[in-house]
């Protein structure tokens, strides 16, 4: 007699216009129960998998962060998103993989935003292997210098010289940050699978890994 055991496949949840319908909660309160009831399940189901899928390609072990917006005392949030980096404690002050919701899109990044403290250090390094960074990103990605506002570049549209000054930009404004990666717009149906959107963000971040390594060894 032959048993066969049937395959287990784990499936991952996407995310519905229900989740992105939390953005339209009033109240912090309110927003944040949305928020985590409905939004960081499946952030540590996604974040689990992708912490486990790069730490090979970035050659050290990675952890997952969720944001708590706990210095938040009135205004709700108008973004929430998941962060891996290699540190354990916080990723603010550190390069990070980002993927997170605003009302109207998913966005992964990769991203060093401004409590990176050696900012001027990491801009000097980027300028000066700058044809390597631009022939990572492929012209269908896009460029932010402030993760709170949704306005985004796309990278093909942008000279050596746009670069440049983005780049002399980071370094030298306190608050500007750098962070490249993808939009999805939140009706796309991409979003609703929950495994192909974790192929996504992987080949996404795994894109932009020459960079996160060139930022870490500054």
């Amino acid at each position: 007699m032959t048993t066969t055991t049937a395959a287990t496949t784990s499936t991952l949840a996407g995310f519905t216009s229900h989740d992105f319908d939390v953005f339209q909660l009033q109240g912090l309160e309110e927003r944040m129960q949305g928020i985590q009831e409905r939004i960081q399940p499946k952030f540590r189901a996604l974040g689990e998998r992708l912490t486990a899928e790069l730490a090979p390609a970035a050659g050290k072990e990675m952890h997952l962060h969720i944001a708590r917006h706990a210095r938040r005392k009135v205004n709700p949030p108008k973004d929430t998103w998941l962060a891996i980096c290699d540190n354990k404690r916080g990723y603010k002050a550190h390069p990070h993989f980002q993927l997170g919701l605003f009302d109207d899109h998913l966005f992964l990044w990769l991203a060093l935003i401004y409590e990176v403290p050696n900012k001027k250090g990491m801009a000097a390094h980027l300028m000066n292997h700058l044809d390597e960074v631009r022939a990572v990103v492929p012209a269908d990605y896009v460029l932010s210098m402030d993760h709170m506002k949704k306005d985004c570049l796309i990278t093909g549209d942008m000279s050596e010289e746009n670069w440049e000054s983005t780049l002399i930009r980071f370094r030298d404004v306190q608050k500007a940050e750098l962070l490249i990666g993808r939009h999805v717009k939140a009706d796309d149906k991409l979003l609703q699978d929950g495994d192909a959107l974790l192929a996504y963000a992987s080949s996404t971040y795994e894109q932009l890994m020459p960079i996160y390594r060139m930022t870490c060894s500054v």
